[in-house]
């Protein structure tokens, strides 16, 4: 199913590019270099200061919130093990060890087997809200305690 999509997908984007011309594409070298002579150099001195806080506040935005930094969206993750989970971008997502995704990649999620239970243990983390014991995961085969 992920093949014939991919191909799909190819196909559409083939499609469409076609349509492109050379002559659509000009570049006018005097236009830049006068775009280039007539810009200034900003040195980090001088350069604008935003406070966020003051200016959520200011906006009347709530400043409390209540998401974690380093915590992962199941839906991303299960997007990303849905079409690039032979190359194990979803485990770099997660924040598994560098070496784990590297086996991923070498092995093309485990010749797909690993891949596809990834993303079935992911679908159904996915439907009870908890991946939790997915992130930061160092094993390879990331369902197994």
């Amino acid at each position: 199913m992920k093949q014939l999509f991919f191909f799909l997908l190819v196909c559409l984007f083939a499609s469409t590019s076609t349509y492109a011309s050379v002559s659509q594409f000009k570049v006018n070298d005097a236009q830049i270099d006068q775009l280039f002579g007539n810009s200034q150099e900003l040195s980090t001195a001088a350069a604008v200061q935003f406070n966020f806080s003051s200016a959520g506040s200011e906006l009347g935005a709530n400043t409390n919130t209540t998401k974690v930094a380093g915590e992962k969206n199941a839906v991303v993750a299960f997007i990303l093990a849905w079409f690039l989970g032979s190359l194990g971008i979803h485990r770099f997502y997660l924040g598994t060890k560098t070496l784990t995704g590297v086996g991923y990649i070498l092995t093309c999620g485990g010749f797909g087997i690993v891949a596809f239970v990834d993303w079935v243990m992911l679908l159904i983390g996915l439907i009870d809200d908890d991946i939790s014991k997915y992130v930061d995961n160092p094993k390879f085969f990331m369902w197994l305690d």
